[in-house]
Formats: C-alpha cells, sequence, structure tokens
C-alpha cells in the first residue's frame, strides 16, 4: 500500500512528495499536476489491471514508455517522462515505469477506483460508453470510468426499477438530501428510443421524460458521479468493494450548487467510513471548509450532530453513527503551485500562518481576501 509517493521532474511537478491519510486533498490552478500525480498513483497501484484492460482492447506499446504515456494519460502526455532527469519513488523506493510497462503478468487486482473530471464524457446520449468507443488518445482513467459505468449499469442496475430514488441504494437520508439539492423532485430511470436504451428524467405529471441534452449542465454532472457511488457502496451487508481500497474524485463539484456541494461532501465521508481511503482533487473552498471544520471538531472532541450541523443532515441515529466515525479519520492537504513546479503542504489549514500557501488554502481564499480589501477601503474613503 501506497503511503508516499514522490515525484521529479515530472511533468509540470518539479519536487512533490505526498504521504496519504484517510482523506487527501489536492488544491491548485490548472495545469499545475493535480491529475497527473493522481493518475501516477494509479499507476503504481494497479499496473497490472491497467495492462490488461489496454491489451483486451488491442492496445500495444511495445514496452516503449513515450507510447504507454501516450495511451495512459493521453495523446501528447510522453513528455511527461524525461529519460535521466524525472524520477519517481513509493514509500521511498525508487520505481523504474520503464520496467513497469515492459512486464506482463502483473495480475489484475485493481485496488484504485478512479473518477475523472472528465466523467461526463462516459455518457453519449445518456447511456455509458464502452471503453472501445473512446479514441486510443484518450486517457486511460476516463475510458476505464465509462466502462465500469455501462457494466454496472448492464449487470446491476438495468431491473426495471428506477435508478434513482432507489431503495438498496445510498441511506434514505442522503437520497432526501440528493432529492432536494440536485433532482428537485425527478427520478432517473432508463427506457428505449428507437430500440436504445437511454437514461431519462421523469416527474409526476410530465407527458414525456426528459433525455439526457435537456437536463441540467449540473445533473449531466452529477449523474455520473452518482453511478460511481452506486458502485462503491453495494446494496448488501458488505460496506464496500473489498477489492477496492483507494477511491480518487477529481473535482466533485463540478456544475453543482454549494449545497449539492455539501452532500456530495457527505457521502465522501461515507466512503471514508465504509473503510475507503479518498483522494479529492478540487478547485473549491467548500472542499477544504469541510476539512478544515473535520479537523477542529476533531481536536475540540465535539458531538458528531456537529458535523451533520455543517451539511444540513438529519441528525439521525444512523447518520450520527456516520459522523463519529468520520471524525477520526485523517487529512491531508496539498497546494500545486504550478509556476515553479512546487508542492506544499498546506494541512493545518491555519488562515493566521506565516505561509502564504497555507493562510490563503492553496489560493482558494485570495479572492475573497482581495475583494474584503477592496470594499474595507471603499468604504473608509467614504
Amino acid at each position: 500500500m501506497a503511503k508516499t509517493i514522490k515525484f521529479q521532474n515530472i511533468g509540470q511537478i518539479k519536487e512533490a512528495e505526498l504521504s496519504f491519510a484517510d482523506l487527501t486533498v489536492l488544491v491548485g490552478p490548472q495545469a499545475s499536476g493535480k491529475s497527473i500525480a493522481l493518475q501516477w498513483l494509479k499507476f503504481l497501484l494497479d499496473p497490472g489491471a491497467i495492462q490488461k484492460q489496454l491489451y483486451d482492447y488491442g492496445l500495444d506499446w511495445d514496452g516503449n514508455i513515450g507510447e504507454f504515456m501516450d495511451i495512459y494519460f493521453g495523446e501528447g502526455m510522453r513528455s511527461l517522462w524525461k529519460e535521466g532527469k524525472s524520477k519517481l519513488f513509493m514509500n521511498r523506493k525508487e520505481i523504474d515505469p520503464n520496467k513497469r510497462v515492459k512486464r506482463k503478468g502483473w495480475g489484475t487486482k485493481e485496488s484504485v477506483f478512479f473518477i475523472p473530471a472528465q466523467r461526463v464524457l462516459a455518457l453519449r446520449d445518456g447511456w455509458p460508453r464502452p471503453f472501445g468507443d473512446f479514441s486510443s488518445g484518450d486517457p486511460y482513467t476516463v475510458r476505464s470510468y465509462s466502462e465500469k459505468l455501462r457494466m454496472l449499469m448492464e449487470k446491476e442496475l438495468f431491473s426495471g426499477k428506477a435508478i434513482f430514488p432507489r431503495e438498496n441504494r445510498l441511506k434514505k437520508e442522503y437520497r432526501d438530501l440528493l432529492q432536494e439539492t440536485v433532482f428537485r423532485g425527478f427520478d432517473l430511470s432508463v427506457d428505449k428510443y428507437r430500440s436504445q436504451k437511454r437514461l431519462v428524467l421523469g416527474q409526476v405529471g410530465l407527458s414525456q421524460p426528459l433525455p439526457y441534452m435537456v437536463w441540467s449542465a449540473g445533473q449531466r454532472e452529477f449523474i455520473p458521479l452518482l453511478l460511481g457511488l452506486y458502485w462503491l457502496m453495494p446494496p448488501s451487508k458488505t460496506p464496500r468493494r473489498e477489492e477496492v481500497e483507494w477511491v480518487v474524485i477529481e473535482e466533485l463539484e463540478m456544475g453543482l450548487h454549494p449545497k449539492a456541494i455539501s452532500t456530495v461532501l457527505l457521502l465522501v465521508i461515507e466512503l471514508l467510513v465504509r473503510g475507503y481511503r479518498v483522494c479529492l482533487s478540487t478547485h473549491s473552498p467548500q472542499v477544504l471548509d469541510v476539512v478544515w471544520a473535520m479537523q477542529f471538531l476533531k481536536k475540540s472532541n465535539s458531538e458528531p450532530k456537529e458535523l451533520l450541523n455543517l451539511f444540513e443532515a438529519p441528525n439521525t441515529q444512523r447518520l450520527r453513527s456516520v459522523a463519529k466515525k468520520a471524525l477520526t479519520k485523517k487529512t491531508k492537504v496539498y497546494y500545486f503551485e504550478g509556476k515553479n513546479g512546487e508542492v506544499h503542504d498546506i494541512s493545518q489549514l491555519d488562515p493566521a500562518s506565516d505561509s502564504d500557501e497555507e493562510a490563503n488554502w492553496g489560493g482558494l481564499l485570495e479572492f475573497s481576501g482581495r475583494a474584503s480589501e477592496v470594499v474595507a477601503r471603499a468604504v473608509s474613503n467614504q
């Protein structure tokens, strides 16, 4: 199990050492290396599963690291690895990617479930696309995620019942919150259009269901994420997928109102309680608000109901149990600077820190602080 990963001269990252906690959050501007770091995490932990799936769909790189980079990270990404300059370490042991992409027979266990930022691409006309429907130059994580959703729909969910709400998927408290913040009275189901299965939104009194392209932007972004959460929370006494240890979610906030983001973050806490190690990348200060509040509530031995109050979640015995367990979890936060390729540990999230990176939460508080200063000066000049 990876506890630390160290990067040197890989893509935009000049040097970084990430030590993973139960919940690890990466922040920073676009193209600063967050997604690259998370994709490397999956590559290091799931080399056999990745290579087998690529081989199964006719992709071959002849042991060439550059070609593999283009297949795995996406077309044009072979420049990520610079021979003689780039170095990669896991648990302080140097890893040679050249050897990893030349070997076969690694085993096919997949321990990292990766939900990519481009998850909206998984649905075409409202149905998950198969792996082979993508270009060979599209990132592996997008193609693999879409294929997982397709198999989930075909094997587990396509049974004539509503996809959402569904009694055996998610706690009722979560379903109610999602209904209020995302679905707004609609349900999600499957119908057929010219013999093609598709996901549609419906509502009592609505003469026709609403197809994918007329959903709100937030619904189009969220529903592929919801299906991934369904997969991670099976409807059985087993709280999790036993083979999966890690969950990566990129930019969970995409397209969502702040209240909906809160509900999704509550579902992230549910993942933690079920025993997954979760890694998030984000541009939303709301995510760090939750991390900061969890840290404070943990240090002050606060009642679990206070964490539920943060999410405006019902104070039920079942959710209090979730909140109590969540407040035992450890968190880490890293800021990817981007400009200089440096990465900073800002896990304390101390607004009074001497470090600008930590005080501004990796730049996520910078604009709010500037707005306050501008308004304060304007008031003083009146």
